[in-house]
């Protein structure tokens, strides 16, 4: 039998390689199990991991075995008790002694339960998600930058001393400084040789060459091994890095109209949403909207958490929208997003005013617009005139129906599905 030692330096996470193919086969669960996860967790709770349960009857692999038919010797080895060619009885009802009993229904099978981490957790949650018409518009006011290597430089900080580079620059030097007295000085000894081998070692001109050598090898002595002029330094420059920009406009509804378990629904939107921006965009600013008969541009913390409510003008929210993109994010440099979650219910008139807003001044500037209508038995005013503008911006604007908690994630994954450029 072949053994196979592992010495991959991978040191504790050895077992990565194993743990992704185990998750990629059973994808399919896993992604069920994510889904429920959504409609069955409190907001707060979005983010951490989740154990996934897979049926047992769904672990087992194709095998190649003998059939239950036909003729067949089998020998099993003896203990104590028996001895080969003992003749043992099958037992009644062909079922085992050992174990427990098996369910009702037949299955008897244990789960196999693992626990997803919050990383996998969250890979899964947001995989294939991405959001629309992505475009670098503007590298961004304060550019990114990145330090990267430029050469050398002769002057710098001794942390960023080179020593390899210094000790090639004193070689060159030195044979730079000296190369003219070596020159002389193996012209020397070879003369001095040469007298030496006609017997006139003891004469006036060997007296005078080995004076000029000793003289020559003092002068190449005296050039110094390292010299401040060799010092070399490593040289880091700052390199502007393309960024996107963009930013997403989160509207939520708040009037009288939405009860807690609409708000509900819509702040589990939100709070995906907001995951996945925060997750998978390094520089994207977010902008809160709460309105009700007024809207206000609000924090985090108020947009998730504020109790203020009273009536419904949603062309509230629209026109403030418009306002800011005005004042901060010029669309000429920005990437535009816009999600409103509401359910559909405004005050009579409002709605062509949405429209309108929509058609002649949000949408000529905005990437995309996502619209949700929470739990509303029939489509309210809002969603028809919205229906309206999606005919005229198919690929810009979309809108879904959110009846209950489980219909979140599939609108969510619907709204923000990763799109192949044709």
């Amino acid at each position: 039998m072949s053994q196979f030692v592992d010495r991959r330096l991978s040191g504790k996470n050895r077992s990565a390689v194993n743990r992704q193919r185990f998750l990629r086969r059973f994808k399919s669960q896993i992604r069920q199990a994510v889904r429920e996860a959504v409609s069955g967790r409190k907001v707060a709770d979005l983010e951490r991991g989740e154990k996934i349960s897979i049926p047992a009857k769904d672990l087992s692999e194709p095998v190649f075995h003998h059939g239950p038919g036909g003729r067949r010797v089998i020998v099993h080895p003896g203990n104590r008790e028996f001895v080969t060619g003992d003749r043992i009885d099958r037992p009644e009802g062909g079922a085992g002694q050992g174990g427990g009993g098996g369910s009702p229904d037949g299955e008897g099978l244990d789960e196999f339960v693992f626990e997803l981490s919050r990383e996998e957790f969250m890979n899964y949650f947001f995989e294939d998600l991405a959001l629309p018409d992505l475009v670098k518009k503007q590298l961004t006011a304060v550019p990114e930058v990145k330090r990267v290597r430029a050469g050398f430089v002769s002057q710098g900080n001794p942390a960023n001393l080179h020593v390899v580079r210094s000790m090639k620059q004193a070689i060159g030097r030195r044979l730079a400084m000296s190369a003219g007295a070596r020159h002389r000085l193996r012209e020397a000894e070879e003369a001095l040789e040469e007298l030496k081998a006609r017997g006139l070692a003891a004469s006036p001109e060997a007296e005078a060459l080995r004076e000029e050598i000793e003289d020559l090898r003092a002068r190449v002595a005296a050039v110094p091994f390292l010299d401040t002029w060799d010092l070399r330094y490593a040289h880091r420059i700052d390199q502007p890095q393309p960024t996107s920009q963009a930013v997403m406009f989160c509207i939520m509804d708040v009037s009288g109209s939405m009860d807690e378990q609409r708000k509900n629904i819509a702040k589990r939107f939100f709070m995906l949403l907001y995951l996945f921006l925060t997750r998978s965009y390094e520089k994207i600013d977010l902008v809160f909207i709460r309105h009700h008969t007024v809207a206000m541009e609000v924090d985090e913390e108020d947009f998730f958490h504020s109790r203020e409510t009273g009536g419904t003008v949603a062309s509230s929210a629209l026109e403030l929208m418009y306002e800011i993109i005005r004042e901060r994010y010029p669309s000429a440099a920005w990437n535009i997003y816009c999600a409103q979650a509401s359910d559909g219910d405004n005050w009579e008139g409002d709605s062509p005013r949405c429209r309108d807003l929509l058609l002649h001044s949000i949408l000529p500037v905005v990437q995309y617009y996502a619209y949700v209508e929470i739990e509303s038995e029939h489509p309210q005013s809002l969603w028809h005139e919205y229906e309206y503008v999606k005919s005229l911006y198919a690929h810009q604007f979309a809108m879904q129906r959110i009846r209950g908690l489980e219909d979140i994630y599939p609108v969510f994954r619907e709204l923000f599905r990763k799109k192949v450029t044709s």
